[in-house]
């Protein structure tokens, strides 16, 4: 494999651009790595500026559910263009857009679009906050949200300690309404909620975990947060940024049959261009400026790119059969490379939520972020480089997901899984 171009592009972007990347995930210090310079993408292929050729299962971490550069959505995004690229005024395309989420997702009544996952979830707080007039949110260890302050947070050494930043630059005083709990861990919950209920305004989840790795939600956990906020008058808050329109056209809480107050959207509702949203109860949307008192704008939001490729995107999901054809791709992967792993001397767990899949170099099961982190990531970082050795691009980080798209080939799974053989005879050794 030819890296020269990556190595003298990143020595490059070292100059200019902090860490040489513009998110850190990208730069492969996990695997101690020199990241992979993208020069074009087609289907399930990605290509590199050296001319190498991958599988992909990042997706742009996700958003690319029909695989890169679909002809639907690279046709509408010309059209679009030549229409011209934003106009910081309503289009009818916004509309058209929230039509199709409002249908697809019954708990949004209304939605207001942005322009990502990060500026979803944190409107969707300030929200949750200025409806009910509290502070404290709870949030689950392992469970991202974006990058805003106050989520910028980790536990304490008791189930009741309040937060302290998890990054530097996030102030003490942010940090102390943050309230961390176990995920899949009701207990952990109620005992928070026994010292702080009066005062929390959210519960905010990953519905299922896609940051700690694929982690589903354990029978009862999600019904029992439902449960606590509708008793203590708190605003439950589905973080769907990466489950939604993945794992079902209704995402997540369509598949567990609930209703959140509020939901957090991004990724696939906008075919692979930069996105976000937040919705919910009509009530508690009738917060939001400019019909009540909660300030949020933006001038990207709900740009005329963005909302073609969603809507191309969407529409396309809703094609008989495309959810099966999905399913049937990741239980083919995930089933073969549980029995290849079965040959192998190092502990291996993989984790499955439809199309988003996880393998755990730890013994099982992986339930919450503590068992997740007892992963062996010298083993992963192994199976990583073998991985990219074969042509194979998968997340440069133990704690992210594979994503498999609709242009992922019966070929690309018998090399992906003929790949994988080799390499846990590799780690074996």
């Amino acid at each position: 494999m030819k890296m020269q171009k990556s190595i003298r592009l990143f020595e490059e972007a070292q100059k200019y651009l902090c860490g040489g990347v513009n998110s850190p995930v990208r730069a492969f210090k996990a695997v101690g790595m020199t990241p992979l310079f993208i020069d074009r993408a087609q289907g399930s292929k990605i290509y590199d500026v050296d001319g190498n050729e991958y599988v992909d299962y990042i997706g742009s971490w996700g958003p690319m559910i029909l695989g890169h550069a679909h002809p639907e959505v690279v046709s509408g995004l010309k059209e679009a263009a030549e229409r011209g690229t934003s106009y910081g005024a309503p289009t009818e395309l916004e509309v058209k857009l929230a039509k199709e989420v409002t249908r697809a997702f019954p708990s949004m009544e209304q939605v207001r679009m942005v322009s990502s996952g990060t500026e979803a979830a944190m409107s969707a707080i300030r929200l949750a906050r200025g409806y009910t007039g509290r502070d404290k949110i709870i949030k689950f260890e392992g469970c991202y949200h974006g990058h805003a302050d106050s989520l910028l947070v980790k536990a304490g050494s008791g189930a009741t300690t309040l937060g302290i930043p998890d990054s530097k630059g996030v102030p003490s005083d942010f940090a102390q309404n943050t309230l961390t709990a176990t995920f899949n861990d009701l207990r952990s919950v109620e005992r928070l909620i026994d010292v702080h209920g009066e005062e929390s305004a959210c519960i905010i989840v990953e519905p299922i975990a896609g940051n700690m790795g694929v982690v589903p939600p354990e029978e009862g956990f999600l019904e029992g947060l439902r449960a606590i906020c509708d008793d203590m008058g708190i605003v439950l808050i589905f973080d769907e940024v990466i489950t939604g329109f993945r794992v079902s056209y209704g995402g997540a809480q369509a598949l567990y049959g609930l209703r959140p107050d509020l939901t957090c959207l991004g990724k696939v509702i906008g075919g692979g261009l930069p996105v976000g949203a937040f919705g919910g109860r009509k009530e508690i949307m009738e917060r939001l400026a400019p019909s009540g008192d909660v300030y949020q704008a933006g001038t990207l939001s709900g740009n005329p790119l963005a909302m073609t490729a969603g809507l191309i995107t969407l529409r396309i999901l809703q094609r008989e059969g495309i959810y099966e054809q999905l399913a049937q791709k990741s239980d083919i992967l995930s089933r073969g490379v549980r029995e290849i792993a079965e040959e192998g001397t190092f502990p291996f767990t993989c984790n499955q939520a439809g199309p988003m899949l996880t393998f755990f170099f730890t013994e099982g099961p992986v339930t919450d972020f503590s068992t997740a982190k007892r992963s062996d990531t010298t083993l992963f970082s192994r199976f990583f480089s073998g991985m990219l050795n074969r042509s194979i691009y998968v997340a440069p980080s133990q704690f992210e997901a594979f994503f498999i798209s609709l242009a992922h080939t019966d070929d690309d799974i018998a090399r992906t899984l003929e790949a994988c053989r080799a390499v846990f005879r590799e780690i074996s050794l």
